[in-house]
């Protein structure tokens, strides 16, 4: 990502792990980049995220879907440097992001938002992959909930 599009970043999704998959929107909710990351141990991870953090000058506003001792790095570092911060549960965007019969059971809801996340990138413009991580995918569908964009028709 080039340093102007980093100053563009003003959400970042995080969905929460030793795995993380993250998501970067600018302020109309359009999709600026994503990946995933492994950092193997609860340590690195702790230590990479005010790196992480301060990618995005201008960040507003952080949402993590997850919760325990892995988002209080997050939270601590987010309050640092006066980012607000939404620590939310995987329910509350799925209700709104996929249909019923896509979130009967956690396998069903991760092959949803990984065929949304697909369709939000398209949408968004961004580069597309050669595959997408299920924590890439949901960080894209959480953080597109978070932005108050809608699912696109297929």
């Amino acid at each position: 990502m080039t340093p102007e599009v980093r100053l563009q970043v003003r959400l970042l999704a995080i969905d929460l792990g030793l795995r993380c998959g993250w998501a970067a929107f600018d302020r109309s909710g359009r999709l600026l980049a994503y990946g995933s990351r492994h950092f193997g141990a609860r340590g690195s991870l702790r230590k990479a995220i005010p790196q992480i953090l301060g990618l995005y000058p201008r960040l507003e506003s952080l949402v993590i879907e997850g919760g325990g001792d892995l988002s209080v790095p997050w939270e601590k570092e987010a309050a640092r440097r006066g980012v607000d911060v939404r620590q939310v549960p995987s329910e509350a965007w799925r209700e709104t992001m996929l249909k019923p019969k896509e979130r009967r059971s956690g396998p069903d809801a991760k092959a949803a938002a990984g065929e949304l996340a697909w369709l939000l990138i398209e949408r968004s413009g961004a580069k597309r992959p050669t595959s997408l991580r299920h924590d890439a995918a949901e960080a894209i569908v959480l953080g597109s909930w978070a932005s108050g964009q809608r699912p696109p028709l297929a």
